[in-house]
């Protein structure tokens, strides 16, 4: 990858700096992320079942591995320099050839199998692309290349069984048996990954840049987020049918409880977690980035995806017409909905005990509140089901502003201040411009 060709006229690959920021590529890069959930949660809302959430939630755990890959070669080398954009735009090519065959990666495995297989070929792709840009960061530095050689076997193996997954199950007889070994492998993929990254520890990697690594993720959890906007903007259906008063609501509430959860994370567990991986150094910082930010931010984006899932179905059933609104909600709908929200807390909870050592007793009440709430509001009509979810919601924002609001303020004041202070040094340094 070095030469003439390349270094001479795109430029090499700059390595990230310990003070780096998200740069406008890896934002860019991110829109195929954006399209992967949508996916997710298209192909699995068409007909959901317990099968089809298990394929759903495999799927999504292969995919943030590639995420997990991919944060950690932008921890090493920043993506848009140089000639890095277009070795990354041949892995984001794969990466969306990869989402469009999600639909059709669990079909029936003796109908037609090009959905598994490009899936696996596009799985490849992008494992060799980052390996190959990781590789040629790091060609260096002997410590890292040594760690390297222990995710090798993940690479080679999880590469290795999602082919076997595409082209094995044909052959097998039309006795279920086909399925079974099609999903075993996927499971095998997702148990072979993320075992890896407990195995190999975190001898040997680094993390240069906190503040491009918390931002990197907390980027893409706005970015799941979205998600749950978009599903209950299908589900309103506003476009195919006259706006009704309940229709209306029920798009307004969906928006307060998912504006709740962004709160939820991003009011005091972020920050207070980016500064504490600030404070962190060494191996400690490794093992957190890895464990909080690399493992539990996958439960949380599950249970986005689950809660946006259930807010389409709810929303959907409110706003048309032909449904009265006093008609109680059907299906997996309501449970959908809470369990997500569930999900999401706890996936956030967990994320503060690693991050902070702290447990909110505020989050613990809300957990038990929306685990109650589920047989309740059950035989409720979906819009009342839907306030109450809300109600939950926003209360526990509202209980934490007042709880912990000493606390909030003197978090807030400091990342205010660190936040000026850099805002200050940037317009000194700019300010070099006007000087003759």
């Amino acid at each position: 990858m070095g030469g003439y060709g390349w270094q001479g006229r795109l430029g090499p690959a700059v390595p990230v700096a310990p003070g780096a920021r998200v740069d406008r590529f890896e934002i860019f890069f991110d829109l195929v992320f954006v399209f992967s959930f949508f996916i997710i949660t298209r192909a699995t809302a068409r007909d959901i079942t317990g099968t089809a959430l298990l394929h759903a939630l495999l799927v999504l755990a292969v995919l943030w591995w590639c995420w997990v890959v991919h944060s950690i070669v932008a921890a090493r080398v920043r993506l848009g320099e140089g000639f890095v954009p277009v070795l990354m735009t041949v892995g984001m090519a794969a990466l969306f050839t990869f989402a469009l065959s999600l639909p059709q990666a669990f079909r029936d495995p003796h109908g037609n199998n090009a959905g598994p297989v490009v899936a696996a070929i596009s799985y490849v792709v992008i494992r060799a692309v980052h390996l190959a840009l990781y590789w040629h960061a790091i060609r260096d530095s002997t410590t890292e290349r040594r760690q390297l050689m222990r995710f090798l076997p993940e690479l080679v193996l999880s590469t290795l069984l999602l082919l076997a997954a595409a082209l094995v199950p044909p052959w097998i007889g039309p006795d279920g048996r086909a399925t079974l070994v099609r999903d075993g492998l996927w499971v095998a993929v997702v148990l072979l990954q993320y075992g890896t990254g407990l195995v190999a520890g975190s001898w040997g990697w680094g993390v240069t840049s906190a503040e491009h690594w918390t931002e990197r993720y907390d980027l893409i959890l706005i970015i799941a987020l979205g998600e749950s906007v978009i599903s209950v903007g299908v589900g309103s259906n506003l476009l195919g049918h006259p706006p009704t008063w309940a229709g209306v609501t029920a798009a307004g509430l969906g928006i307060f409880f998912t504006a709740a959860l962004w709160w939820v994370h991003y009011d005091m567990i972020g920050p207070a977690a980016r500064i504490a991986l600030h404070a962190t150094k060494g191996r400690p910082r490794v093992a957190m980035a890895r464990d909080a930010y690399g493992y539990l931010y996958l439960p949380m984006i599950a249970g986005i995806i689950l809660f946006a899932l259930g807010a389409e179905g709810i929303v959907h059933q409110i706003a048309d017409p032909a449904v009265s609104n006093y008609e109680r909600s059907h299906g997996p709908d309501v449970p959908l909905l809470f369990g997500g929200v569930i999900f999401y807390i706890c996936g956030n909870m967990l994320f503060q005990l690693r991050t902070l050592r702290t447990l909110s007793w505020t989050r613990v009440v809300a957990v038990l509140l929306l685990a109650v709430a589920i047989p309740v509001t059950s035989s409720l009509p979906a819009l009342a089901a839907l306030a109450v979810l809300t109600v939950i919601c926003v209360g526990l924002v509202a209980a934490e502003v007042v709880v912990f609001g000493e606390s909030r303020r003197a978090l807030h004041e400091l990342v205010f201040e660190e936040r000026t202070s850099h805002e200050a040094h940037e317009a000194a340094w700019r300010a070099r411009w006007h000087e003759e």
